[in-house]
């Protein structure tokens, strides 16, 4: 079984890496905002689909390193889950902060190499987007991609700056400004990635909902969960079903 960073996941000569920040897909683990809308085993089944489109969203980039970075209990399952399309590596210490220094400290430290940490679920996210984010990498030291609730949902760098993150501000809607002010703090030049949402509570389902059934190429898995989703979501209002 792939379950540690010994086996990597690379395109040839590629200086590019594409980390996805990921838990296992357990219930009452992950999604936990979206409990008022759905069963845990629901949340759950949802984020398998998310972070299985995902992975098919990285891998469709070419000459890109793609890996999985995670708490150290879920490595495991989460390399059974990715099998050949990402290694998966266990983050150093607890907590997203951990996590995103982990990524830089293990890819780009000594590398030089322009590596990007982004969401696992954000299958929708125009491949273009994850492009123009190493191409804006490769002429600042640290690329941001926004979220209109003020945190972030991707962030890159060509080196490990130890003190970037920190566990204050993280998931808030200061996460951004809090971000940006550390960068500054190391004298950082900062580019953008075009803002985004990413699927935190029920009206970002069915944004992503709509969004997808015009397109369901762009996440297959996701849309056919979402369709099904919206059926059941549709019974219920009629008192003929529950989800």
């Amino acid at each position: 079984m792939k379950s540690s960073s010994d086996t990597v996941v690379r395109s040839p000569d590629s200086d590019r890496v594409l980390v996805i920040m990921a838990k296992a897909p357990r219930p009452g683990e992950v999604k936990t905002r979206l409990a008022s809308s759905l069963s845990p085993a629901a949340v759950a089944a949802f984020y398998c689909c998310l972070l299985d489109d995902t992975l098919a969203l990285a891998r469709s980039l070419g000459d890109v390193e793609v890996a999985i970075m995670c708490p150290d209990s879920d490595v495991d399952e989460l390399a059974q889950l990715a099998g050949d399309k990402a290694s998966v590596v266990a983050q150093k210490g607890e907590g997203l902060a951990a996590g995103l220094a982990s990524v830089f400290a293990h890819f780009a430290e000594g590398h030089q190499r322009r590596t990007i940490a982004f969401n696992s679920d954000s299958p929708h996210l125009p491949r273009s987007v994850l492009e123009n984010a190493f191409e804006t990498l490769a002429a600042h030291d640290v690329v941001v991609g926004p979220t209109h609730d003020g945190g972030y949902y991707l962030v890159g760098a060509k080196a490990f700056h130890p003190t970037l993150f920190a566990r204050d501000g993280m998931g808030t809607s200061s996460a951004l400004e809090r971000l940006l002010s550390r960068a500054r703090a190391l004298e950082l030049s900062v580019g953008f990635a075009a803002p985004f949402y990413d699927i935190d509570v029920a009206d970002d389902l069915t944004r992503l909902a709509e969004e997808l059934r015009l397109a369901p190429a762009r996440a297959p898995r996701t849309a056919a969960w979402l369709k099904e989703w919206e059926l059941v979501a549709a019974q219920l209002r009629t008192g003929r079903g529950e989800l």
